[in-house]
C-alpha cells in the first residue's frame, strides 16, 4: 500500500492484479469503448466504486484508463483501442491487469 499526500488529506493507492474478459461497454455499439470489470473483491482495496484514472499494465504492455461504475453495483476499467493493440488484446480476450489509481 502506498500513501500519498493529496492537498490536506492522505489517500491510500493499492496496486491490484487480476485477469478479466475485455467486453464492450455497450453491447448494442460494436464499436464502442472496451472495458474489463474489476472483480468485486478487489473494489474496495483499488480505492472503492467511484470514477478515478488508473495506471498500470495490460499483458503488460503500459496504459492508463478511468474506472467506470457499472449499473448494478460493479466496477470497470475502460481500455482504449491503441492500448488493447499495444497489448496484442481484442474485445472477447481474457487478459491480466496490475493497475493503481494515478497520482494527481
Amino acid at each position: 500500500m502506498i500513501m500519498e499526500r493529496r492537498g490536506a488529506r492522505w489517500h491510500t493507492a493499492c496496486m491490484v492484479a487480476f485477469t478479466g474478459r475485455v467486453r464492450r461497454w455497450r453491447e448494442d455499439k460494436p464499436g464502442g469503448l472496451a472495458v474489463v470489470d474489476v472483480p468485486a473483491e478487489l473494489v474496495a482495496e483499488l480505492g472503492g466504486r467511484r470514477q478515478y484514472r488508473v495506471t498500470g499494465t495490460i499483458e503488460d504492455a503500459p496504459f492508463t484508463g478511468s474506472t467506470m461504475l457499472v449499473t448494478g453495483g460493479g466496477l470497470c476499467v475502460g481500455v482504449s483501442k491503441a492500448a488493447l493493440e499495444a497489448a496484442g488484446a481484442a474485445v472477447g480476450d481474457e487478459v491480466s491487469l496490475d493497475i493503481t489509481p494515478a497520482a494527481g
